[in-house]
């Protein structure tokens, strides 16, 4: 461990350092988080006021649906902050996300742009999904279906097509927040195929690998840190090559940090997780550029539940637009519909830890 700990001396930038210093040779840097970790959105808070100092206007969020824009636009640019507005906004793309710290960025925007000049450039929040279909979803995953539900067609095409007309054909500069497997640029994951000669194939095509493959070294990414999914189980798992950052980090006294995985001794860490199965001696950098790490799994918290979220609400149009309900049942009831919310930022559960 000895070589980790002294390179992360060495070259020891906070997180919020380090995020703004990729941005000196690249023009889109992907986040990859976990969902619903209370430590990411807050960082993503900090960020706001030092993005605007170097001139990066822009913050990219999976969660928020393109039809919003002009509306959301004016929530964050607004002479009042309209928490109804809000919550509304962010339940028009997903009536399960009632998690505080998401909302809390939009808050944190508009705060920022009351405090510029009236003529100054605002802080822009970017929705960069739709407004999907559920309604109707039988819950079997289906070609036919899924052309019903994502109607404006694959969400990670959408996302890069946004992301090239809003930021990148204007020369501007993004910071994106997105689930990990978005975030991907160079690496392809496996997934399960029966009739593969190895049993898997490599899935591409995701926001990171559609950006990458059209605008290369522009683009950049950085994993926040989280557990992998087990080999064997695919369940959430901390002993994988994580864990050799969580024994590094406690010996420098778990300050947050982040730190270049290409072309440094960091991205020779071992991973042994599920996303290994095609690779002999596969290492951290095989996956992402860059690694943040702001506190160990076992101190991380789940998102704050905002039980204001279904305020004024028809629970009726909670159930037709249950997202994933192969994956989670359509609640009966409130009291269904809150354990689902609140089970999810358990992370003790969610870790099994």
């Amino acid at each position: 461990m000895e070589k980790y700990i002294q390179y992360l001396k060495e070259n020891f930038l906070t997180p919020e350092q380090y995020i703004i210093s990729k941005f000196a040779e690249h023009q889109i840097i992907l986040l990859g988080e976990d969902h619903a970790v209370k430590s990411n959105l807050n960082l993503a808070i900090n960020l706001i006021p030092l993005l605007y100092q170097e001139g990066i206007y822009n913050f990219g969020m999976e969660f928020g649906a393109s039809e919003d824009q002009a509306d959301l636009d004016r929530l964050i640019t607004g002479e009042e902050y309209d928490e109804v507005e809000e919550r509304r906004l962010m339940f028009n793309y997903n009536v399960k996300w009632a998690y505080k710290e998401y909302t809390d960025i939009y808050k944190a925007a508009w705060k920022f742009n009351r405090s510029l000049p009236k003529d100054a450039n605002k802080f822009r929040i970017l929705n960069l999904s739709y407004i999907y279909n559920w309604e109707g979803f039988s819950g079997m995953r289906t070609p036919l279906n899924f052309k019903k539900i994502f109607h404006k067609g694959n969400i990670e095409a959408f996302r890069a097509k946004l992301v090239e007309r809003e930021i990148l054909s204007k020369g501007e500069k993004l910071l994106i927040l997105t689930g990990t497997p978005h975030a991907f640029t160079k690496f392809k994951n496996p997934i399960f195929e029966g009739n593969a000669d190895q049993f898997f194939i490599l899935q591409g095509g995701w926001l990171g690998n559609r950006l990458y493959e059209k605008f290369g070294s522009k683009i950049f990414n950085i994993i926040l840190h989280q557990p992998a999914m087990n080999i064997n189980t695919l369940l959430p798992d901390t002993t994988m090559g994580i864990k050799n950052i969580e024994t590094v980090m406690e010996s420098l006294n778990n300050k947050p940090v982040g730190f270049d995985l290409v072309n440094t001794v960091m991205g020779d860490i071992p991973d042994d997780s599920y996303n290994s199965i095609p690779y002999k001696n596969f290492t951290l950098k095989e996956m992402f550029d860059g690694y943040i790490f702001i506190k160990p799994i076992r101190e991380q918290q789940g998102c704050t539940v905002d039980y204001e979220y279904l305020n004024g609400k028809d629970f009726e149009k909670v159930q037709n637009n249950w997202p994933d309900k192969d994956w989670t049942p359509i609640p009966k009831n409130e009291e269904e519909y809150w354990n689902e919310i609140e089970g999810y930022v358990d992370l003790r559960k969610r870790y099994l830890i």
